[in-house]
């Protein structure tokens, strides 16, 4: 399948490039190739004696074919995610993910607006609600159509929508739009407004996403509202968020929940510091009402400590219920030198809402989660050849093993990693 698959992109590849000669267009033919050695000793939940490490070898490798000519945009990009040694050397059946990652057209309808349908990445400010996923290897995309607005005054606004059904939709679908079985929204609307200015940004965004419980067809709808704003002050950067979110959730409850940030970064002679707290409203294990905010698409990993422990796809809570988290932080980067940083984040993590010895005991526990202390090595090597390494140590509390359901865990916890990644320019024309 894979090389049936790269032949096609390639056959597509060279249509378009004749086609670009012809017509002046541009063609832009690149790949990667990404593997990530990990050691877990803790990492997304507290290990307890009982646990061994665990080591293995994660590998991306994608290759996008990029066209573009006069008001006309396209884009397609393949990958295959796999774990080393999943499969024989010598196979017929692959457990390795290989699909479309991206695959849409965009057209330019006037100098100001254009239009973009297919499958594609979604990502807005700093990447809290919505971000592209591009530390997991498998990314996160969009089925959409997104209408874009933008002039020279650094005004934007992006509006998109989506409307999801199973794969086996057709021929056999007749009737009903029933959709269930996929951990996906059913319906899903956006707008984000934008506006830079020479010493400030802010933007604004409005969301709704509809979910269908798996019992009957009855479809829930939440909301999300939300301001992110930015301020340069002298050498000082100021920046703040807050998000609302109303609606029902899939049990039928009303959620009421939020999310509010501060940070600040200042300039030093050997470092820029930045300091700043989140705050996820969240509910305990006796709410009737959901008060946990959820930031439904964002790239967790860049917020709430590399080691993701919170938001994840990894749920920290009681009888079913998010506790939400309060994140104090101290982030910084050493340059040491042309081509190379080191970057240190200091978390300091708390549970907003009440956290019980168990789901269904009376006993009340601390709110003090843990702390995380995260490096990471950044080597530009050269424009096609980039490394990463890490290491991340979370010290945990009794409180945050009753919200990860653990008995009794470590204290200590870390996780060290190892990324290259390779990303020529292989045409372009």
């Amino acid at each position: 399948m894979l090389k049936t698959f790269t032949r096609t992109l390639l056959l597509g590849a060279g249509t378009l490039l004749l086609t670009s000669h012809a017509a002046f267009s541009q063609f832009v033919l690149s790949a990667e190739i990404r593997p990530r050695a990990e050691l877990r000793n803790g990492f997304k939940t507290v290990r307890t004696s009982a646990d061994k490490p665990a080591f293995f070898v994660e590998q991306r490798s994608r290759l996008s074919a990029n066209y573009t000519h006069d008001k006309l945009q396209m884009r397609m990009t393949v990958q295959d995610i796999r774990i080393w040694g999943s499969t024989s050397q010598v196979y017929k059946s692959d457990p390795s993910l290989f699909n479309v990652y991206e695959a849409y057209g965009e057209y330019r309808f006037l100098p100001r607006f254009s239009v973009r349908v297919g499958r594609q990445a979604l990502e807005y400010d700093n990447a809290r609600f919505f971000g592209s996923l591009d530390w997991a290897q498998q990314g996160r995309s969009h089925d959409a159509v997104k209408f874009v607005y933008a002039d020279s005054t650094g005004f934007a606004v992006h509006a998109g929508a989506s409307f999801n059904q199973p794969y086996f939709s057709e021929p056999t679908k007749l009737f009903d739009t029933y959709y269930t079985g996929i951990d996906n929204y059913k319906t899903m609307q956006y707008v984000w407004l934008h506006k830079d200015w020479s010493n400030a940004k802010v933007s604004g965004l409005f969301s709704n996403d509809g979910r269908q419980r798996t019992t009957d067809s009855t479809t829930y709808y939440r909301q999300t509202y939300g301001v992110v704003a930015e301020q340069k002050l002298g050498s000082t950067v100021l920046g703040g968020e807050f998000y609302y979110q109303a609606g029902a959730n899939l049990a039928g409850r009303k959620i009421r929940a939020y999310l509010a940030a501060f940070n600040a970064t200042f300039t030093t002679k050997l470092t820029p510091l930045t300091l700043g707290v989140d705050y996820l409203s969240g509910s305990d294990a006796r709410d009737s009402r959901d008060r946990a905010f959820v930031p439904l698409y964002g790239t967790n990993h860049a917020f709430y400590g590399h080691m993701d422990y919170f938001y994840v796809s990894n749920p920290h809570g009681q009888n079913g219920r998010t506790a939400g988290l309060l994140d104090a932080y101290l982030k910084t980067s050493f340059k040491l030198s042309p081509k190379a940083n080191l970057l240190a984040h200091a978390h300091l993590f708390e549970s907003p809402a009440t956290v019980y010895r168990t789901a269904n005991s009376d006993e009340k526990l601390g709110s003090r989660l843990g702390e995380e202390l995260d490096l990471l090595l950044n080597v530009n090597v050269s424009p096609e050849f980039n490394l990463k390494t890490g290491y991340s140590h979370m010290l945990a509390t009794s409180s945050l093993d009753a919200l990860k359901n653990r008995p009794a865990g470590k204290s200590s916890n870390e996780w060290a990693w190892v990324m290259l990644t390779f990303k020529p320019v292989l045409f372009q024309h």
